[in-house]
């Protein structure tokens, strides 16, 4: 099998997962052919297309930018058959019917490719089965690729191979998987609803029968299986209207269909009030309603006892909530087990319970390793940690033995033994690799190649990650290196907020840099980047009258920014998530970027009352001046002008390109694990080629005051048409005077300092209205802006 690599992709069903699979592999800018039936009346493509619309109207949003669509070529199986042989990648991802599936290759076969792939995005039928009716030609490089919904969002992709696949299919595809597409890949075994959805809906199985057995509301379920214990927001009944409460029925099924004897098959079923929603079409999000309603402003909730809505009432027991949110991670399993008459607290002890009694006991059928069941959890599900890794930081004999103990109690869900294995190991992530209980063994991470992009890839509990050589450290930030001549710098404070030390830090960082080092970059840890800088001081200041001292902040934080423009080595910025306020200034200061795809960033100041005043507003004049042809500075300077004075965020890195945060030259890496890896390289090969900082500018040309009238026109017609209020309308004009270069004729030329000046003071203007005080104070408290 040749290891070409792939450049086109065919995909056959332009249902919801096949469009969406189709967005994400045009977002890594990768053609692709979206094949549905022939539409019977009109454009032959009339159901691709209508797929294709659909797509621009789903929220989160499938692609990065609004033209990534074009890569999508829509095609039909009566016209376009022959040209399947142009894919190097055929994805099947039509309905969940083994018949419909089989079909569709009796119809396709004789036109896939020589080197192609060909593959089935099943969610959990037989890939085995389906390898049946592929001719010998195919059966080698034929698998399951299951994509998770949102396919662009979700980490996961499954890997299932039959007997028949080669190694190097499965080679092939984990490489682009997880590089061009940026996933992270489990390869599982072909068995029912394989890894991720075996697990994961056993474990909202598990959730609703303990509630029915316990009487606990589904609201009051949803309040304390949530965020409560790292899992998503949406917790499990949320979750399950998001899916579709048809498609957990359907997987439900799959289960009951596929595992006969499996000890916890009867509890296989759909309960009696799911199966009369389905019944009714009342399925959840996509129907308008499911066990949640949103009738008018409220959120109603089932009751599943009289089977109508009603008002939520959640309420967590204050005895639970103390465990899980202040006790120790290796005592609040022991301690919810010893609430014996408290419902709530039984009710978790008994879903961790049942969850890590069936990954024990099914391990070794469904997955290689602990780790495969623990990252297709997190990665597929949104859990913060696998069930096995909850269960090991809870402490393993210790919960093995209360596992054990209610075993014999009959108090399980299944009345079978923990294996064996569980008995003889003391924890399943070491220090030298992840447990096989099919092997008995201790195995390490894959060592494929493109894995040594990922120089720190996703960590289980257990594991030791080493964030190389410091060469400096206090409580806000982190010089280190790993010996290769690149110095790293991380921020250490919360959501790597930029305060005070971190600016000490970024500034004493280049300058060990430029002494000892040939290049820094600057990456976190974890997400996000930053969520831009922290306010408190500033507005602390002002309300003791200490405006100097905040114009003195400020000052400090635009020298940083020219530290890191002006550095004497290179300096490359690594960002993914968050990227927002002075996280933007300091990547618009660097001389690269390595930006994960979905990296969202923004100038976000005007949500406060401020405008960015770290060198943001200067070096947008200042590019401006730069990247324009001809003499007109002012369209672009609109354009950047409406995406600062309304905070606007881009959706991906590649709309940062087109709003201009990002530079068409800064690198798009879709996968967050590798950028790390790429901006080193990019330091290095600047240093390199012969690395020289840039001049500070004196002669830049700005727009003047015929360009702030302008902006003062769109204002105006916005605050009179109620689009913005009046405080908006200040925020706004203050940012279009620094972008203008102030009141002076077009085409003046000024320095970087002058702008500089300029951002600080209409900064310092804004930071004492009352108005701009109470929307900082509100978004301090609360986390979200306040329109006044």
């Amino acid at each position: 099998m040749t290891n070409k690599n792939i450049h086109k992709v065919a995909i056959l069903g332009a249902g919801v997962m096949g469009a969406q699979i189709a967005a994400h592999c045009a977002n890594a800018g990768i053609p692709v052919l979206l094949y549905d039936l022939a539409a019977k009346d009109g454009d032959a493509n009339g159901i691709v297309n209508k797929a294709l619309a659909v797509l621009k109207k789903l929220k989160p949003a499938p692609f990065g930018t609004a033209d990534a669509m074009q890569l999508i070529e829509p095609v039909n199986y009566d016209q376009h058959l022959e040209r399947l042989s142009e894919a190097d990648l055929v994805i099947e991802a039509v309905a969940e019917r083994m018949d419909i599936k089989k079909a569709v290759y009796d119809n396709v076969e004789d036109h896939v490719a020589k080197d192609a792939l060909f593959t089935t995005n099943t969610s959990g039928l037989s890939i085995t089965e389906l390898a049946t009716v592929l001719p010998d030609s195919l059966q080698h490089k034929f698998c399951g690729v299951h994509f998770f919904n949102p396919p662009r969002y979700m980490h996961l992709v499954e890997l299932i191979p039959t007997k028949d696949t080669e190694q190097s299919v499965l080679d092939r595809l984990e490489a682009f998987l997880t590089t061009t597409l940026g996933k992270g890949v489990v390869i599982a075994k072909d068995t029912p609803n394989f890894i991720a959805n075996r697990i994961g809906v056993f474990s909202i199985i598990s959730t609703m029968f303990h509630g029915q057995r316990l009487g606990i509301p589904f609201e009051t379920i949803d309040a304390l299986t949530g965020v409560l214990i790292g899992r998503p927001k949406s917790a499990t009944f949320r979750t399950a209207d998001v899916v579709g409460l048809d498609t957990l029925a359907h997987t439900i099924t799959t289960m009951d269909n596929g595992l006969p004897d499996d000890p916890w098959h009867k509890y296989y079923q759909q309960p009696e009030w799911m199966a009369t929603l389905i019944e009714k079409g009342q399925l959840g999000q996509k129907s308008g309603r499911g066990v949640y309603w949103k009738k008018g402003r409220d959120i109603l909730v089932l009751d599943p006892e009289t089977g109508e809505y009603r008002e939520q009432n959640a309420e967590i027991d204050e005895a639970v909530l103390a465990i899980m949110k202040k006790a120790k991670p290796q005592e609040r399993l022991q301690q919810l087990h010893a609430l014996k008459d408290n419902k709530q607290a039984q009710f978790l002890w008994s879903i961790f319970r049942d969850l890590f009694h069936y990954c024990a006991y099914q391990l070794s059928d469904i997955a290689d390793t602990a780790r495969d069941i623990d990252f297709a959890i997190r990665w597929g599900f949104g859990y913060s940690h696998g069930p096995f890794e909850t269960w090991q930081a809870g402490g393993w004999e210790q919960v093995a033995a209360l596992i054990e103990q209610d075993i014999q109690a009959g108090q399980t869900m299944a009345n079978v033994a923990l294996p064996s294995w569980v008995l003889e190991v003391k924890g399943v992530h070491q220090a030298r690799g992840s447990y096989s209980s099919a092997d008995k063994v201790f195995k390490p991470r894959s060592e494929a190649a493109v894995y040594q992009r990922q120089l720190f890839p996703d960590s289980l509990l257990g594991e030791t990650v080493n964030y190389g050589d410091a060469v400096f450290e206090d409580d806000d930030i982190r010089m280190w290196h790993q010996g290769d001549g690149i110095a790293i710098v991380s921020f250490k404070t919360k959501k790597h907020i930029i305060s005070d030390g971190v600016l000490k830090g970024l500034r004493k960082a280049t300058q060990l840099a430029e002494q000892d080092y040939k290049g820094l970059v600057i990456w976190q840890t974890e997400e996000p980047f930053t969520l831009g800088a922290n306010l408190a001081p500033a507005a602390q200041a002002v309300a003791a009258g200490q405006v100097a001292q905040v114009e003195a902040l400020v000052n400090e934080f635009q020298q940083t920014s020219q530290a890191l423009r002006f550095c004497g080595v290179p300096v490359v910025v690594a960002t993914r998530g968050m990227v927002l306020g002075g996280g933007c200034e300091f990547s618009i200061h660097a001389d690269a970027v390595v930006a994960a795809f979905e990296s969202y960033i923004g100038l976000v100041e005007a949500g406060v009352g401020l405008l960015p005043a770290g060198g943001g507003l200067k070096e947008i004049a200042r590019r401006t001046a730069k990247d324009t042809f001809g003499n007109d500075l002012y369209p672009m300077l609109e354009h950047y002008f409406k995406a600062v004075a309304m905070a606007q965020v881009s959706g991906s890195a590649a709309e940062a390109q087109q709003i201009g945060f990002l530079d068409s030259h800064s690198e798009v890496v879709f996968n967050p694990h590798e950028i790390l890896y790429v901006a080193k390289a990019k330091a290095a090969y600047l240093a390199e080629k012969g690395y020289r900082p840039p001049v500070q500018e004196q002669h830049i040309k700005v727009a003047g005051t015929p360009a702030i009238a302008n902006m003062e026109m769109l204002l105006a017609n916005m605050l009179e048409g109620h689009m913005i209020s009046e405080h908006d309308y200040a925020i706004a004009k203050r940012i279009a005077i620094v972008l203008a270069g102030g009141f002076v004729e077009s085409g003046s030329l000024v320095s970087e300092q002058y702008l500089l000046d300029l951002e600080r003071h209409y900064f310092i203007e804004l930071i004492q209205m009352p108005k701009t005080l109470q929307r900082i104070e509100h978004t301090l408290k609360t986390g979200k802006p306040l329109r006044n």
